[in-house]
């Protein structure tokens, strides 16, 4: 069984791995591996990356490139294909849908993830292989040689719902549909049961249920839209279900009062408000102020004003006697994922203070 990694988990993974060594991951569709692959060794390391989706393949020439003579030798030699590097230096190739690639298209890979070459001819050196399979059986389509899979270091990738919530936060997501994940972690990768079974889809075999990147797709939906009609419900069902979509509809009418750029950039406006949360409202409070925090969106201008305010609501709950609903923001801001709005947080040293007597008192406890 393959050990079990996060997003953040991942990154290092990435990290640590010497280049000679390849890695497998194994895990949903939808969940963001390439994604995470690309930005990673692009934006750390600077280098180029090409994906090649195995299952969409149906020529290894586009893989090794095309045979042809040499004039000069009368042999047979392989042209390097379109994405081979001229300039010698490393590039990274991601390649997905490993477990839907055709035998042929296989044959090659493992010499690529043997020796680093294809068709007789070296990648440059530090060139890395990253490449990913679809978990299930209904993705099944060719298995896997154990002499192709030892070549690999495998893991399985399973992002939770608080690294996709923070991946959103940073990316600008629709707060709409970031409060209602944040509320429903089972719908984010259709792991509730749907009950979208009608008879259309049944004889059709099509069950819509949602994902990762069917969310991102309703974000961008309902951008421009300040108020969600009927029909746009509808039309969201079309990208995670219909029951899905109702019940996006619900987490609308019950969403909070208050956003955390209201608490952090005008707290004395909002005073009043927050007297009329519930603590289960306040702890939801919390991980939005924390998610925002930590996408690094404060304008940099206003940052003491919202280490102030963030000082000033803190100091509210307590005064409210809601210290569990401190302790709760506290052990956020202590959370490695959250080092971003921790770093924010350091730079006001009465917040350091107050923070660590509550996480002191939560590791007491």
């Amino acid at each position: 069984m393959a050990i079990r990694i996060d997003v953040k988990e991942l990154l290092e993974v990435l990290r640590l791995t010497p280049p000679e060594q390849n890695v497998l991951l194994i895990g949903k569709h939808g969940i963001g591996k390439s994604e995470i692959v690309r930005r990673f060794y692009e934006r750390e390391r600077r280098l180029s990356v090409t994906a090649f989706f195995l299952g969409q393949m149906s020529d290894p020439g586009d893989l090794i490139g095309l045979m042809h003579k040499d004039e000069a030798t009368g042999r047979s030699l392989f042209l390097p294909p379109y994405w081979w590097p001229v300039d010698g230096r490393p590039i990274v190739l991601f390649l997905d849908e490993l477990n839907r690639a055709r035998p042929e298209i296989l044959q090659s890979i493992h010499e690529l993830a043997l020796n680093k070459t294809l068709a007789g001819k070296s990648l440059p050196e530090g060139s890395i292989v990253v490449s990913a399979v679809n978990e299930g059986d209904e993705y099944q389509l060719t298995d896997l040689d154990p002499a192709l899979v030892s070549r690999f270091n495998l893991y399985e990738f399973a992002p939770t719902a608080e690294d996709w919530l923070l991946w959103a936060a940073e990316n600008g997501i629709d707060p709409r549909v970031t409060a209602f994940i944040q509320q429903n972690n089972s719908y984010l990768d259709g792991d509730e049961k749907t009950g979208d079974e009608d008879e259309l889809t049944a004889h059709a075999g099509l069950v819509k249920t949602p994902d990762r990147r069917a969310w991102v797709r309703v974000a961008n939906f309902i951008a421009p839209l300040e108020r969600i009609e009927d029909l746009h419900i509808k039309i969201i069902a079309g990208m995670v279900g219909t029951s899905t979509a109702m019940k996006f509809k619900k987490s609308l009418v019950r969403a909070l009062p208050v956003t955390p750029e209201q608490i952090l950039l005008q707290l004395d406006k909002y005073k009043k408000l927050l007297k009329e949360l519930s603590l289960q409202d306040l702890i939801l409070l919390n991980e939005q102020i924390a998610l925002w925090l930590n996408s690094g969106r404060c304008p940099s201008e206003k940052e003491n004003k919202a280490r102030a305010n963030l000082l000033g609501y803190m100091k509210f709950l307590q005064s409210a006697q809601e210290r569990e609903a401190v302790a709760h923001l506290a052990s956020l801001l202590e959370n490695p994922k959250y080092d971003k709005a921790m770093a924010f947080a350091a730079e006001s040293m009465p917040l350091v203070e107050l923070l660590s007597d509550y996480v002191k008192g939560i590791k007491v406890d």
